[in-house]
């Protein structure tokens, strides 16, 4: 399996490109702000052919560029049922913000439209995009209709995790944004995290890329589901 990634833009938001091999169709994990430019340099280098989006929530910093990605290009893209409002009101479901304070904040950029093609996910789905089988994970507390991405175990490859907002390396997303759920975030790290095989990859939003083993021994989130240091992320 081919996995390519990259910080993008004002909050660093991780896009990732995923692929069975170099030369195959694939699909784009959360395409942040500022993200199209690396992630056609990247596509055009490993010469993948973009087939599908997959949303790992609806705030503003992963789903910025999934608009002008997709459009005219028969590319769907995918989000939990219970985030699919915030398509439509992206910054507004976000934080408050006014567009002037964005545009100033972004140097001017902005594509928040909604996408053309928009397919739901839900609890424990599995798909298959580009060859890669997935199971879906409805994990809310970051927001309502979080989801982590995971490829299950091969011969010569350990399980994959995208986890999105829910878990970083020695912490986990926010719970302050409006649909953020404290209890709900404790939920799903126990329910979606803690039964995960230690050599589980785990590719998160932001930053850097960790395993299960490594969070279940260090990050105080998991070592106490309690109070611990500021949450990362948008």
């Amino acid at each position: 399996m081919l996995v390519k990634g990259f910080p993008a833009g004002a909050w660093g938001t991780n896009c990732y490109a995923v692929a069975t091999g170099e030369g195959e169709d694939c699909l784009v994990v959360d395409p942040g702000q500022a993200s199209l430019g690396p992630l056609q340099d990247l596509l055009e280098k490993h010469r993948l052919r973009p087939v599908a989006v997959l949303l790992t929530h609806g705030h503003l910093d992963h789903v910025w560029s999934v608009a002008p990605l997709t459009a005219g290009r028969d590319i769907p893209a995918y989000i939990h049922t219970d985030d699919r409002y915030r398509l439509a009101d992206i910054v507004g479901t976000t934080f408050s913000m006014s567009r002037d304070q964005l545009m100033s904040m972004t140097q001017g950029e902005l594509e928040l439209t909604e996408p053309d093609d928009v397919r739901l996910l839900t609890d424990g789905e599995r798909i298959e995009i580009a060859g890669i089988p997935l199971t879906v994970a409805h994990a809310p507390g970051h927001t309502e209709g979080s989801v982590t991405f995971g490829v299950e175990r091969e011969e010569t490859r350990p399980p994959i995790l995208w986890s999105g907002d829910l878990l970083f390396a020695g912490s986990i997303g926010r719970t302050d944004l409006p649909g953020g759920d404290p209890a709900a975030m404790t939920e799903s790290l126990q329910r979606v995290i803690t039964p995960l095989d230690d050599d589980t990859v785990v590719l998160p939003g932001h930053g850097e890329t960790t395993t299960i083993g490594r969070e279940r021994a260090t990050n105080p989130f998991l070592l106490e589901l309690g109070s611990a240091p500021k949450p990362r992320g948008l």
